[in-house]
């Protein structure tokens, strides 16, 4: 296969505005959800433990703790149901991928927190 051609192809269906965050980092993303005939905007907030893939390919696992349960959900980072991702904590990591989380429970689950220029903290 011609990649070159791949990636022409791919480039029109790709987002234009993806804000920047990365492992670690606790986001907010916002995605749209369809009931029935009606559509609404749900936010699943949680820690980014991995991001995969290029291009039109590339997703990104984000994990939350609900009622003592932990929950992960992968994303296509360039979904158009995905309206809106909103970094709202940096973390500081020294992996690609934090898979170990799963195994923590508590305060052993939180992240150092990482003060740099590209951060909103709220």
């Amino acid at each position: 296969m011609n990649t070159a051609l791949l990636d022409k192809v791919e480039s029109k269906c790709l987002k234009k505005d993806i804000p920047h965050f990365e492992i670690g980092d606790i986001v907010d993303v916002h995605c749209r959800i369809k009931e029935g005939e009606k559509e609404r905007i749900g936010i699943f907030s949680g820690t980014v433990i991995a991001r995969k893939g290029r291009g039109i390919n590339s997703t990104f696992t984000v994990r939350r703790i609900v009622a003592g349960e932990g929950v992960e959900r992968i994303f296509p980072l360039h979904s158009p149901n995905i309206t809106d991702i909103k970094a709202t904590r940096s973390g500081k990591t020294r992996r690609a991928k934090l898979y170990y989380l799963r195994e923590r429970t508590g305060k052993s689950t939180k992240l150092v927190q990482e003060h740099s220029e590209h951060t909103v903290v709220s």
